[in-house]
């Protein structure tokens, strides 16, 4: 084992060390020390950002995009030959399922002209897949590795053409726990890749040649040892068209402000067991939220490491996420997440991916999506076609 791998292992048995005190120190340091220490890292992440004079919802693709774009599904590609076999092939982001969960997405009525978009253009309501997962690329028990959580919510039954030829009516909402990105754009993305090809990711954010030191803070601010997957805020972290020319990001917020307890003993899957336990006693509701872009150099297209700043365009609700009493079979959650792809192409043009991240995704999430699937012996399920 090389000295950066043994340097990692120590520096991830801390990371596994502070999961287990977290709960208890958690919730005094996010009340006070998250606001300040998120203010000063995104004032030096901006004092080093060159304003690029852009337009709202102005793109402008990095050199090498496409290139770029392919390394990073080789590299990722090569991960998951090397790490599953036939039938257990995982997806090599947002790996571990907590669940897929049927709801209902209902538009508000009565949104300002300016709202009303694509699935929000009317008061509406779609059914809804709501995948809930794990950071990855790995699977371990969930105290090891909770950090930061995903969601991903599908819609049912949209009318109008959608921008990926491989679903129809559907429309797809991707969003992780944390209001930045890991990365700022797909060119550092390739070198978290390489780094988790190499079993080293945290020397990835603390390289002496190449710190990642803003994005680590960012990340750890709000990377804790959750207690349940229905407990927490999700960002999208890059933005979307809303409509022609107005570009927005948009977060999922719980209604209820609970918090449950971390068991003393957690089992491999607590996580799994908290989602499944809630939702088998009553229903849960999730906000919609969106943000508009106003200031193109202060709520950056291009960069993922910017918190869009609140004082400049406050998010407002625009639908409402609500996940029924349910049961769920273990066994048929993982099959059910096996078929389903989500990739936030599988959208409206009125609801178009902005910015280099997402540009990526399109490719990256398609290919990998269809290795997973063909390792595993399984079809690409399009749940429009029932909608």
């Amino acid at each position: 084992m090389s000295a950066a791998r043994r340097l990692n292992d120590v520096l991830l048995a801390l990371v596994h060390l502070e999961r287990r005190i977290d709960p208890y120190v958690r919730p005094l340091l996010d009340r006070t020390l998250r606001g300040p220490v998120q203010a000063l890292v995104q004032w030096l992440v901006n004092l080093r950002r060159r304003d690029q004079h852009l337009g709202i919802a102005e793109e402008r693709p990095l050199p090498d995009e496409t290139e770029v774009t392919e390394a990073i599904t080789r590299q990722m590609t090569r991960f998951v030959q090397r790490e599953y076999g036939p039938g257990t092939a995982r997806r090599a982001g947002n790996t571990k399922t907590y669940g897929v969960v049927h709801g209902e997405f209902t538009v508000l009525e009565d949104l300002p002209e300016r709202l009303r978009h694509g699935v929000f253009r009317r008061p509406a309501t779609f059914r809804a897949w709501v995948r809930f997962a794990g950071p990855g690329p790995l699977s371990p028990p969930d105290i090891k590795d909770n950090g930061v959580l995903s969601i991903a919510v599908k819609l049912l039954g949209v009318e109008g053409p959608t921008l990926l030829d491989d679903e129809r009516a559907t429309q797809d909402f991707t969003g992780i726990s944390a209001p930045t990105f890991t990365t700022p754009d797909i060119a550092e993305n390739l070198l978290l890749q390489q780094h988790v090809y190499a079993g080293t990711p945290l020397l990835y954010f603390l390289g002496p040649r190449h710190p990642h030191l803003c994005d680590l803070v960012m990340q750890g601010l709000y990377a804790k040892t959750h207690t349940s997957p229905l407990e927490t805020r999700y960002w999208s972290c890059v933005p979307y068209l809303l409509g022609e020319g107005q570009a927005m990001q948009y977060s999922v917020v719980p209604r209820e402000r609970t918090r449950s307890r971390v068991p003393r003993h957690p089992p491999d899957d607590y996580l799994q067991q908290a989602l499944a336990g809630a939702l088998r006693r009553r229903d849960v509701v999730l906000d919609f939220l969106v943000q508009l872009q106003t200031d193109p150099h202060r709520m950056p297209v291009e960069n993922a490491s910017v918190v869009w700043p609140e004082r400049l365009s406050p998010s407002v609700p625009v639908a409402v996420l609500r996940l029924p009493r349910q049961e769920f079979e273990e066994d048929e959650q993982f099959a059910l997440a096996d078929r389903l792809t989500f990739n936030p192409w599988h959208a409206l043009p009125e609801h178009r991916p902005l910015g280099n991240q997402n540009r990526a995704r399109r490719e990256i999430y398609l290919h990998l999506s269809r290795l997973r699937q063909s390792m595993n012996g399984t079809s690409h399920e399009d749940p429009g076609k029932a909608a």
